[in-house]
């Protein structure tokens, strides 16, 4: 949990008053709603009760709150915005200064110089249509022989915003205009725009438990609070997603119910239907990233969370490159006004647009009969990947939920195997895996490992994987 700093520019009674009066100011409390009480935020910030009460007297000169005797306090009529919903209010706000801090771990591994790499998400080169795209580049910069010259719009190629917008309606069933489509170079970019116009340091964001380790990076950037929710093969717990919204009012909510990574698991469809009503009720925007859609085994997974929602609480992620070219850096965000037109702004600050030709490339490609051919081979060769990881893992007494589809194995070892060890020897044997604790946002799942089955050629695979599997039983 982020502190605030006694080393401040403010004393720390301030640093409360702003922190509280920004959001009655911005209408996370409306009229008449309960405050914290001074002990309850006390033990939050981790502050002498003293500072807080401070905090609440300056709050009640400026005729924020009122109190009532012996109940605590409450925000006074007018104080807080009733013209704006949450959503566009909050986006008035400055975004928060953010300094980087050290390289991710999860960097350093997937960057160790290994034979038997098991800890990137990604699919083996082998496996993608990189022939076929070579036709596609010729055709693009023979139709359009100044694309080198050009810039994109801000917001994406027009003709693709136009085709994405019809494959999402059929093929999503995501009610979405070209104008509501922002296209990002890949869906980590697009988080961190979302990220940079939505927190503000001390807001609280809502993650799984395990979750996709760079948007831990990214939040801790902006000085979020963490708040986590266990993810399981049966879903989540909505209970306790309705206590935490309840109590701690998040400012988003970031999801991968597709086909999760790390663990693969699928949300089933009530689930997400209730996600939409707890999201509109207490006011928080879900960041749904949907990149291992296409990539399942039997049957399509469920419509996204997106379709489910009409009143611009959801914000969806449908990235593309994995399967196609990574290098090509392909996301389309979905999103309703005024948000979209604030990520647009932010976009523009970033990079002033994803480089035309690779969207051009990504589009003729996308459009192409060539496509659906690719991925029907693709998801048969993946489920062959990952058969071969787990034929191989069989017998050393780890446990893992079979994915139905996806790139990963989330793996929990047995007890008498110590992480670390494991981890310092896999990678004497030219191995790597990504731990489990760069995937929680608490950094103590130390008994899990995340395989990652899709990168490595078949021969490889169950070579690094027998050697991994013979290294676990020596331990």
């Amino acid at each position: 949990m982020k502190e605030l700093s006694g080393n401040g520019r403010h004393p720390l009674f301030r640093q409360v008053y702003e922190y509280l009066a920004v959001r009655i100011d911005r209408g996370e409390w409306r009229a008449h709603d309960k405050l914290p009480s001074v002990r309850l935020l006390a033990e939050e910030l981790r502050l002498h009760r003293l500072t807080v009460f401070k905090a609440y007297c300056r709050l009640k000169e400026d005729g924020r709150v009122y109190v009532k005797d012996k109940s605590g306090y409450y925000v006074a009529p007018g104080a807080a915005s009733e013209e704006a919903p949450l959503l566009e209010a909050s986006l008035k706000a400055e975004p928060a200064s953010g300094c980087l801090g050290p390289a991710p771990a999860l960097s350093d591994i997937q960057r160790m110089p290994v034979k038997y790499q098991f800890s990137q998400a990604l699919i083996d080169p082998n496996l993608l249509p990189n022939l076929y795209l070579s036709d596609y580049v010729k055709e693009v910069f023979d139709r359009y022989p100044k694309v080198m010259g050009t810039y994109s719009s801000v917001e994406g190629d027009n003709e693709l915003r136009e085709f994405l917008s019809g494959h999402f309606r059929v093929s999503r069933l995501l009610q979405a205009e070209p104008e509501e489509l922002l296209i990002t170079s890949g869906a980590q970019q697009a988080i961190n725009l979302i990220a940079t116009i939505m927190l503000m340091p001390m807001d609280c964001v809502m993650v799984e438990r395990p979750t996709y380790g760079a948007s831990l990076d990214i939040f801790r950037q902006r000085g979020a609070r963490l708040l986590s929710i266990d993810i399981t093969p049966g879903g989540y717990d909505l209970d306790e997603i309705r206590r935490l919204m309840e109590q701690y009012r998040p400012r988003l909510f970031y999801i991968n119910p597709t086909h999760h990574n790390p663990t693969g698991y699928t949300v089933p469809v009530w689930q997400r239907k209730r996600l939409v009503e707890l999201a509109e009720r207490y006011r928080c925007l879900i960041v749904e990233d949907d990149p291992f859609r296409d990539m399942y085994f039997a049957a399509e997974p469920p419509p996204p969370i997106f379709s489910y929602d009409t009143e611009g609480w959801v914000v969806y992620l449908g990235s593309f490159s994995k399967y196609v070219a990574p290098g090509l850096r392909i996301c389309a965000v979905i999103c309703r006004y005024p948000l979209m037109h604030k990520l647009i702004a932010a976009k523009f600050m970033a990079d002033n647009g994803t480089p035309l030709l690779n969207q051009k490339i990504f589009l003729h490609y996308f459009t192409s009969p060539r496509l659906q051919g690719h991925l029907a081979k693709l998801r048969i060769a993946l489920q062959v990947h990952k058969e071969i990881a787990e034929r191989e893992l069989a017998g050393t007494g780890c446990v893992w939920t079979p994915p139905e589809g996806g790139l990963n194995l989330w793996v929990k070892l047995p007890e008498h195997i110590p992480p670390e060890t494991l981890f310092r020897k896999s990678k004497e044997q030219s191995i790597s895996f990504v731990p489990g604790e760069i995937c929680d946002p608490h950094g103590v799942m130390k008994s899990w490992i995340r395989l990652s089955y899709s990168f490595a050629a078949e021969d490889v695979l169950r070579e690094g994987m027998g050697k991994l599997a013979e290294l676990m039983r020596s331990l």
